[in-house]
């Protein structure tokens, strides 16, 4: 059998040219042929630029040199440069130097020293939930990640009564609702915002909450929020508890400021502590990236205070299968960082004053807009909202056409709807922005 394979290998290596034959031949014969199309994906709508980050891309690309971006949700220092913490910064360090540290992965719910302090830090130290380890809680991808874990844990296993909805302030942070339809929930609105007193639209709220159906979850931003920067007053707060309480409503709160809004990190918590004593069923999604300045390394949790232990011990377990598909594990680094900062007496001191730093110099620049254009320009219209509003955001009550004309010809980037940062604003430019804010009010720009 040997010798006969050896004579067919010579014949065949001594005539090519047929093989080569034989063999083209096969695959045309036996193969099927199939035509790939020019483009499999050509009924894929083309989606909408995000408008945010289509604004900062105008504003980097804009060549003025009295640019004003008035957009981004991100801290800038005096300077309009993005401030790493010094607390941050020695954090890392502190990283650096330790020669045990490795890059192996972090549990599924992530570090366990972050996730306890985080939830201390929100919930407070004298929290009944935590003493009772009624509370699981999951390291995130920032606040972002909080909520969609959130949003799609409640998908799963809470129990509707009827459809699926959750109710979402008017107006709300734009990325909710897409959360929230990516897991199969439908966002309602509820009143918010009024644009007569650019305040809380108090009775509509209260309103839409006690017409809506029992054991509805309805989203709450624990304070300074995103875009109006108008929060409810602790009395109006008791209120909405009350209802939230009454009708068996599912409190899914939104922190994202932390200590950021009044510089104040307890005070900032004051809702959730508030909701969490009265036992109200809720979850708090919690980000890192606006009081740390941990933007980029996407840092949060997420905690669901449960009714038992044994509760949140299951809660816990699924939130880990869910988050084992999606992501495996969160990274490490900002969990690292973080970690030291809230278990370290030292640290966290440093952390409070960076904070206060970040908050008080937003709050003056609320100020001196305001004095500039109550008391220099003497700007039409009430203005007194500048002031009163809180933390990142400020709804200045423009309109479309005037949000326009200061992008266009003011080289001033904003929100179409008038929201600006006050991050943005810095003792160089305030005068500028508040001259051509004055302009636009007057239809002068």
């Amino acid at each position: 059998m040997a010798t006969r394979l050896d004579q067919v290998y010579r014949h065949l290596s001594e005539n090519k040219s047929i093989t080569t034959s034989i063999n083209e031949h096969a695959l045309t014969t036996l193969l099927p042929t199939y035509s790939c199309p020019t483009e499999i994906f050509q009924n894929v709508p083309l989606a909408p630029p995000d408008s945010i980050f289509n604004l900062i891309a105008a504003y980097q690309a804009d060549t003025f040199t009295q640019k004003v971006n008035l957009s981004a949700g991100a801290y800038r220092d005096n300077n309009n440069k993005p401030w790493v913490l010094p607390v941050v910064a020695k954090a890392t360090q502190i990283l650096l130097n330790d020669p045990t540290l490795d890059h192996e992965y972090l549990p599924i719910t992530g570090l366990p020293t972050f996730t306890s302090a985080a939830a201390k830090l929100i919930l407070g130290p004298n929290s009944q939930a935590l003493s009772e380890g009624r509370v699981a809680s999951v390291q995130t991808i920032s606040g972002t990640g909080a909520n969609h874990l959130g949003a799609l844990f409640l998908s799963r296993f809470y129990e509707f009564n009827g459809q699926k909805q959750v109710y979402l302030s008017n107006p709300t942070w734009v990325n909710h609702h897409a959360i929230f339809k990516n897991v199969g929930i439908t966002p309602v609105n509820y009143p918010y915002y009024d644009s007569r007193t650019l305040g809380v639209d108090f009775d509509g709220l209260k309103s839409t909450l006690e017409n809506a159906p029992a054991r509805s979850i309805v989203l709450l931003h624990a304070c300074a929020h995103n875009p109006t920067g108008v929060d409810p007053t602790h009395e109006q707060w008791k209120e909405i508890a009350d209802i939230m309480l009454t009708k068996g409503h599912y409190a899914f709160f939104d922190s994202a400021y932390q200590g950021f809004a009044s510089g104040d990190l307890n005070n900032d918590a004051w809702a959730v502590r508030y909701f969490a004593e009265k036992g109200i069923s809720m979850l708090i999604c919690q980000s890192f990236a606006k009081n740390a300045g941990l933007y980029g390394e996407r840092v949060g949790a997420l905690h669901m205070i449960a009714p038992t232990g044994d509760a949140a011990k299951r809660i816990k377990s699924q939130l880990s299968v869910l988050q084992r598909s999606e992501i495996s594990n969160p990274p490490a680094y900002g969990a690292r960082v973080m970690s030291l900062i809230l278990n370290d007496p030292g640290l966290f001191e440093e952390w409070d004053r960076d904070i206060k730093t970040m908050a008080h110099r937003l709050i003056a620049m609320r100020a001196e807009l305001f004095k500039l254009l109550t008391e220099e320009f003497k700007t039409p219209g009430n203005w007194e909202h500048i002031v009163k509003q809180i933390g990142m955001f400020s709804y200045t009550g423009l309109n479309q056409e005037q949000s326009l004309a200061l992008v266009e010809k003011a080289h001033i980037y904003l929100a179409s709807n008038g929201r600006i940062s006050m991050a943005g604003l810095n003792t160089h430019n305030v005068r500028y922005v508040a001259e051509c804010l004055d302009k636009v009010v007057r239809g002068e720009l």
